[in-house]
């Protein structure tokens, strides 16, 4: 929420997002912020993946009539986690805070109604922890006809103090999945890798964004596609807090990951890779390790691995935290009873088999 990254953002948004910025005073005094992003959901932009059979590409289209249109995201969609609502609470009390946000939402919706003559469909509130202050407000999430739904996990991994190098993680695990990490470094000799410097991720700039769509083209339900200007724009903005490994394989660009650095939490970003190359050299798991071990040697307190990929992610060493989102559909009364059932349906809570890599 700091002013180079929503800088960033601002320069190399998607299409079809588009952000506001809400300052709320208390007696002329700034008491809280809030980052609404207007969101337009479209079928091309919802399913890429279109390897469904038919009966599934109708139903999904058929929901995606529902909640296609123009959406208020209270976040960043962009990013896992909650990354939209700071408060004062000297200044200012939560419940005081969110009902200012609600008029400004309730503001917001009119003023895109006059200038682009569209009807916000959706309001969301996104990724929040079970353990967050914001749960508490039930009621007025209530009395504004939002409801709570479980979405997928933010996967967490905590470093203890006393890890300095990789080998001390690798210490930590069981036999398996130490032969595991291994077994995956071995995979990857041939590969170099190699931080790129804001020189370097201008001119790779076209193979990177190419990576990027390899893996972002793949997912069934997507609500965004990156500008292909969004990593030279972030490592612009943000300097040394934002950092782009290249994967080269005879010096070939296969595959590439993004880190951000938060304060004492590493946050993983985008990533992509070319499949061809995936299986053999292993480069998503040692991308994780790579992850891994960069947050270890720099002190990092957390590893922030976010959804996706939630088992592969726990045989490293993460662990599922349970997020929610607070959601309605304006049309309360037709189509809010049905929406929680939709958005399950597009976005479900996969079953998976957590592991425990750790002794």
């Amino acid at each position: 929420m700091k002013t180079p990254f929503l800088k960033a953002l601002e320069l190399s948004s998607p299409k079809n997002i588009d952000t506001n910025y809400i300052a709320v005073f208390k007696d002329d005094i700034i008491a809280g912020i809030a980052i609404i992003q207007r969101v337009e959901l479209y079928l091309d932009d919802v399913f890429r993946n279109t390897s469904d059979n038919a009966l599934k590409r109708v139903t999904k289209h058929i929901m995606a009539k529902v909640v296609r249109g123009n959406t208020l995201i209270v976040g960043n969609l962009m990013h896992t986690g909650q990354h939209g609502l700071y408060f004062n609470p000297e200044i200012i009390g939560q419940s005081s805070y969110l009902e200012t946000i609600f008029k400004a939402i309730d503001q917001l919706s009119i003023q895109i109604k006059k200038a682009y003559n569209k009807t916000v469909r959706l309001v969301c509130f996104k990724d929040y922890f079970e353990t967050d202050r914001i749960n508490l407000e039930s009621a007025l999430f209530t009395k504004n006809h939002l409801y709570k739904v479980q979405v997928q996990p933010n996967m967490l991994l905590d470093i203890p103090k006393e890890w300095d190098t990789i080998t001390d993680y690798t210490s930590a695990l069981t036999k398996k999945y130490r032969n595991r990490y291994k077994t995956a470094v071995k995979k990857a000799m041939s590969i170099t890798k190699q931080e790129l410097n804001l020189e370097e991720i201008e001119a790779a700039s076209d193979a990177i964004y190419k990576l990027y769509k390899n893996v972002s083209d793949n997912a069934k339900v997507n609500s965004f596609v990156l500008d292909d200007r969004h990593f030279f724009n972030l490592k612009k903005e943000l300097g040394s807090e934002f950092k782009l490994f290249g994967y080269y394989l005879n010096e070939e660009l296969v595959g590439f990951y993004t880190l951000i650095l938060n304060h004492n939490q590493l946050e993983t970003y985008f990533l992509g890779y070319n499949p061809k190359f995936q299986y053999k050299h292993q480069l998503y798991l040692n991308m994780l390790y790579d992850m891994l071990e960069f947050g270890i040697r720099n002190k990092f307190r957390m590893v922030v691995y976010a959804r996706t990929a939630m088992e592969i992610k726990s045989s490293v060493g993460a662990v599922p935290k349970t997020m929610h989102i607070y959601m309605k559909h304006t049309n309360q009364w037709l189509l809010n009873p049905a929406l929680k059932f939709i958005v399950k349906t597009l976005t479900p809570i996969k079953k998976w088999e957590e592991r425990h890599p750790f002794k």
